[in-house]
């Protein structure tokens, strides 16, 4: 599994975690760097920041771009995968959208619902259309 994609799930993993304890994402964030077990990739850490730094306006994209969906409905880990996702296209510019979309894709795969990957593509296919000029 590649460095990034290890580093995606974990930060997908700590945002579910908060998500589920009601807790901050960053107190789980240094509970999991603390503990090293597994380790917390650099591009973890990033991720997990950028998605509290920017939580509102990626909560409202996601809510903008739900097809009906309220945030509160999506299953937690769809959320979780999102909210992940949308930080990564709109604040990192060192990786193509189309990645980004593909590893989410991906996670939702492995980790939610059958109806989740091709639900989690078009959210954010429609947050990239709206948001990211071509």
């Amino acid at each position: 599994m590649a460095a990034r994609t290890k580093a995606r799930k974990r930060a997908v993993d700590v945002l579910y975690e908060a998500d589920l304890r009601g807790s901050d994402p960053l107190a789980v964030l240094r509970d999991r760097i603390a503990d090293g077990n597994p380790p917390v990739p650099e591009h973890a850490v990033r991720l997990v920041e950028g998605v509290v730094e920017h939580a509102a306006r990626i909560d409202e994209l996601i809510e903008k771009h739900a097809s009906g969906w309220s945030l509160d409905r999506l299953p937690d880990v769809d959320r979780a995968v999102l909210r992940m996702a949308v930080f990564e296209l709109l604040w990192v510019d060192d990786v193509p959208d189309a990645v980004v979309i593909d590893e989410a894709v991906e996670l939702a795969k492995s980790l939610s619902t059958d109806d989740s990957p091709a639900y989690v593509n078009g959210v954010l296919g429609g947050i990239v259309k709206a948001e990211i000029p071509t």
